[in-house]
């Protein structure tokens, strides 16, 4: 069969099955059986696949329409321009973390720290985070902590694929346990942030193939937030910013959490939900 007959059978299958973005799942699994980019595709639409490429992709299909993401057929994702590994041991990399990154950049520009910079992320996961810092900050120190050990292993990969193993070194541990006092200008993180009473709400592929504790915080959303709020004031420098991603229905009980810190802020992403809450101690 031609990749065009075949895409177009995939799109119509993922449709029928309720497959978000159907077309965008057909392209990337295609991609991923032939090893090629989205520009292959176009340029050569008459291109027969042979009965094990055939096979391969019906595979990859079958696993996507069951719910499995595909980024975790694939091993990869995008984030901040690098190609990341990831797999079930790590929560996926999202553009909306990504203002966790602006946000971070914003305030070095502005802020007088004094060089070099020592950057905290915590619950690193794929590490992407501290990666993309680590590509844009090439002076500052920056240590990544994760409680799993299956995490901290990809992104120890990920960090030697983009030759940043010598720049972050990796922690094991329960958010900031171990960490020396005073030692930090900026505390990142990414934590859990969704209330089990919000399960129903969570899309069924990230609930069901996520992993949970990367994900559900607790009852409320927000309860390691409130264990990671003051080991970020005992961590950081005087004047250094904790900058942590949050979600609307958690940002008010956030705000209140950090009622004793400065500069209290909240970014919104491009749909203007608010995605970023950072303060200064």
């Amino acid at each position: 069969m031609q990749l065009r007959q075949i895409l177009s059978s995939a799109v119509s299958r993922l449709t029928a099955e309720n497959v978000p973005s159907p077309r965008l799942n057909a392209e990337l699994l295609l991609m991923f059986t032939l090893s090629c980019d989205r520009a292959y595709l176009y340029a050569h639409p008459e291109r027969e696949l042979s009965a094990d490429e055939n096979n391969r992709y019906d595979d990859a299909l079958a696993t996507r329409i069951q719910g499995v993401p595909a980024q975790y057929i694939t091993g990869h994702q995008e984030f901040w321009g690098m190609d990341l590994i990831v797999t079930p041991a790590v929560l996926i990399p999202r553009p909306e973390t990504e203002h966790l990154i602006e946000t971070t950049l914003d305030r070095v520009q502005v802020s007088p720290l004094a060089a070099p910079l020592r950057i905290a992320d915590i619950g690193t996961g794929s590490g992407c985070i501290a990666l993309a810092l680590a590509k844009e900050l090439p002076e500052a120190e920056i240590y990544a902590t994760d409680i799993s050990t299956a995490a901290l292993e990809v992104a120890r990969a990920n960090a030697s694929r983009h030759q940043l193993e010598s720049r972050i070194r990796f922690l094991e541990a329960d958010l900031l346990a171990g960490i020396e006092a005073n030692s930090f200008d900026f505390v990142i993180s990414n934590p859990p942030y969704v209330g089990e009473s919000e399960e129903d709400h969570v899309q069924l592929e990230v609930r069901k193939f996520e992993p949970r504790n990367a994900v559900f915080a607790g009852p409320t959303g927000t309860e390691v937030i409130a264990r990671l709020i003051p080991q970020a004031r005992a961590a950081l420098k005087p004047g250094g910013w904790l900058v942590m991603e949050v979600s609307g229905t958690i940002v008010e009980s956030v705000k209140g959490l950090l009622s004793e810190w400065d500069d209290l802020r909240v970014n919104v992403d491009l749909q203007s939900i608010p995605r970023v809450i950072l303060a200064r101690k």
